[in-house]
């Protein structure tokens, strides 16, 4: 019943198109650092930012690790499900645990920094320090930087207030949820809290089950 439903909900996640070069990075006019002073508009910039860029944010950090995965695989592997455990584990505590949850909504860049911090601390004793860093660490502060300066344009904003009414769901929009940020990020749809929203984000793109009719025709 559970991944059934599952089913139902990855139905309806679909990444953006990626964005042009152009519209991405090239245009130096669109970029500016004036909000900053005003933390409520800035996150709301950044949060914007990262659900119409997040193509383009996905693809370029696949790359990061892709470079360092060929050079260091099992480092990699070793910080990358190190890293996946610690989310997975931040995401249960908050729906769990109300000073966490609080912690998560009211501060979401402290909420990401104690999971990267405690990641780093946990590779430092096994090991790929510098793994971590370039391959994981480094790509996701490039993508913060750009979200923070990239000014949003019209079609930015229409994208994203489709999402915020629940028209339609994105990967960066479940893992936005999954950081508490759903009150920009979209309506959750049908009750599901953090943890299976990040399950959905992980399993978007996986085979549904062939119905038990084809099976036994």
């Amino acid at each position: 019943m559970f991944l059934f439903r599952l089913n139902i909900v990855k139905m309806d996640v679909q990444p953006p198109p990626i964005r042009t070069l152009d519209d991405f990075v090239l245009d130096s006019s669109r970029f500016a650092v004036r909000d900053i002073p005003h933390l409520e508009r800035w996150n709301n910039r950044i949060i914007n930012n990262l659900l119409y860029y997040q193509s383009n944010y996905f693809v370029s950090f696949l790359t990061f690790l892709g470079i360092v995965g060929f050079l260091w695989p099992f480092h990699l592997f070793l910080g990358a499900t190190v890293v996946t455990l610690i989310f997975m584990g931040f995401v249960w505590a908050a729906e769990n645990q109300v000073p966490i949850r609080q912690l998560r909504r009211n501060h979401p860049s402290l909420a990401l920094g104690a999971i990267l911090g405690a990641s780093f601390l946990f590779i430092t004793v096994l090991g790929g320090v510098s793994v971590f860093l370039f391959g994981i660490a480094f790509p996701i502060l490039l993508i913060l930087i750009h979200a923070s300066v990239r000014l949003r344009i019209l079609k930015n904003k229409l994208e994203n207030k489709l999402e915020n009414i629940g028209l339609k769901r994105t990967p960066m929009g479940l893992l936005l949820e999954s950081l508490g940020q759903e009150q920009e990020a979209g309506p959750r749809g049908g009750g599901e809290e953090g943890v299976e929203g990040f399950l959905v984000l992980f399993q978007s793109f996986a085979p549904s089950p062939i119905p038990r009719s084809e099976r036994t025709g």
